[in-house]
């Protein structure tokens, strides 16, 4: 493993790859920075722009946007209160309140060194975990395969808001991805016998619109004129009293980052929510946690940071992606024709490790940029949003025709760039839908070859003891937030 580590760093220290990850890390930070904005929105949008590129170079590059989105985001919650995504509420409800006070630094300061200790931290457990849960997963056959697509599917709507919703969303994507021709007898599908979908939705134009283009619209209605705390770099300087309240604070929240980032379905959100909540449940004073608590701020950063990687930890030893960023991120590696799975860390052992390595010079070049740089990004929000706006719709439609040349997938993102806005109207979370477009194609193949070879018996679940346990694990992931809204309602 070590040499193999050593592998993945000669290959991300080429000059070439180099440049492509501070390329990421510094779009990622530029794209968290402005609200309205994720990770997963800016990965979507350049998307296209990577197919000219080495596999190898692409995803370096897309996952540095993927983690650098976290660190940008924290701008946007400590500055102006406007979280760019859900995993920055946490850090808002403290970090804004430090700036009122004029501490403005610290939190951008103990958010930038709490995700850089609990980034590496995660990346290192990552190379220890992810290959012998992929030789864990080299056991798996169809119908393992069918149940735990299910499973990822499923958690998400466990583990988010409304389990309803989540539900919805995720037939929604289910029933995006069939549409087209049936890739066993060849008869259209769900076509609405309009030629144009013949050929099915590809997963680029629903990502652009469902994120990127939602996003800014949804964007233009609630983000009103904003006058962000402007900060220097002087105040970034830490106290020591400050290093003493945040140390175990920053371990706690990476540790809870880690275990809910491999967990399906979870996501950053989630693990900020329950690092904060855990936080204030160990700090010796409770009362502050609301109106300004350093501590709160450094578990919450931590945590969300270590979420981002840990979520890599399904995705490149079994194939199911963790989050909606993740989602982009297993799309680009079969899109540049991998196949994600057990073998992918035995097939393309060099892109793994190379990918696991730009992880640690990522996170680097990040705290670089973020400790004495942070003011500077922070200018970037007094940018009056009504200009921002028009050149991300541009660059969303941009990369959607690059993709095929096809002036169809641009109506097509436009057409969900629609739905993603209203399913942020209704509430409906948008990452469910995501997570099952692209599972949808393992589910479905892996549910066809487990039919066939039972004989159309479904007594195949049950037969081997990995797939009985994970046929229980989707049991009770669909049961779990039935007894939840039992108890609320007696509540």
């Amino acid at each position: 493993m070590f040499d193999l580590l050593i592998q993945g760093f000669a290959l991300a220290v080429q000059p070439q790859n180099l440049i492509f990850i501070l390329l990421g890390v510094v779009i990622g930070q530029i794209v968290g920075a402005l609200p309205g904005l994720g990770p997963a929105a800016g990965m979507a949008l350049l998307l296209p722009l990577t197919f000219g590129l080495e596999p190898v170079t692409a995803i370096m590059m897309l996952a540095g946007i993927m983690y650098g989105g976290q660190y940008g985001g924290t701008l946007t919650s400590v500055l102006i209160n406007v979280p760019g995504e859900a995993s920055g509420v946490m850090t808002a409800l403290d970090g804004h309140a430090m700036a009122r006070q004029g501490r403005a630094g610290a939190a951008l300061a103990i958010s930038a060194i709490g995700s850089f200790l609990a980034g590496v931290a995660a990346v290192a457990a990552v190379a220890l975990i992810a290959p012998p849960l992929a030789d864990f997963g080299l056991n798996f056959n169809a119908p393992e395969y069918f149940l735990l697509a299910a499973l990822g599917i499923i958690a998400t709507g466990s583990l988010g808001g409304s389990p309803v919703r989540s539900m919805i969303a995720g037939v929604m994507g289910l029933m995006i991805a069939l549409v087209g021709v049936d890739p066993l007898t060849g008869t259209p599908r769900l076509s609405f016998g309009q030629p144009f979908l013949f050929e099915g939705i590809d997963f680029i134009p629903v990502a652009i619109g469902v994120f990127g283009i939602a996003e800014v619209l949804s964007s233009m209605e609630r983000i009103a004129a904003v006058h962000p705390i402007r900060t220097r770099l002087r105040d970034m300087w830490l106290t020591k009293a400050d290093w003493v309240t945040c140390r175990l604070s920053i371990l706690r929240g990476g540790i809870i980052g880690l275990f809910v980032g491999i967990m399906p379905g979870a996501g950053a959100s989630v693990a900020s929510l329950l690092a904060y909540l855990s936080e204030r449940r160990f700090s010796k004073s409770p009362e502050t946690f609301g109106h300004g608590a350093i501590d709160g701020v450094a578990a919450a950063e931590s945590a969300n940071n270590a979420a981002a990687h840990g979520g890599l930890i399904p995705m490149l030893s079994l194939g199911i992606p963790g989050s909606a960023s993740s989602a982009v991120l297993l799309a680009a590696l079969i899109l540049h024709g991998i196949r994600p799975g057990p073998m992918l860390m035995t097939q393309e052992a060099p892109l793994v490790w190379g990918l696991i390595a730009s992880m640690f010079i990522g996170n680097i070049i990040l705290v670089i940029l973020n400790l004495p740089l942070a003011p500077l990004f922070a200018a970037i929000l007094r940018v009056p949003y009504v200009y921002l706006a028009p050149g991300i719709l541009a660059v969303s439609l941009v990369g959607a025709y690059a993709a095929t040349l096809d002036m169809g997938e641009v109506w097509k993102c436009i057409f969900f760039g629609v739905l993603g806005w209203l399913m942020m109207k209704f509430d409906i979370p948008r990452a469910p839908l995501v997570l099952a477009l692209v599972l949808a194609s393992l589910m479905e193949s892996s549910l066809r070859q487990s039919m066939l070879l039972s004989f159309g018996s479904p007594m195949i679940f049950v037969e081997r003891p990995i797939s009985a346990v994970l046929l229980v694990a989707v049991l009770v992931a669909l049961v779990l937030p039935l007894f939840g809204a039992m108890r609320r309602r007696r509540a």
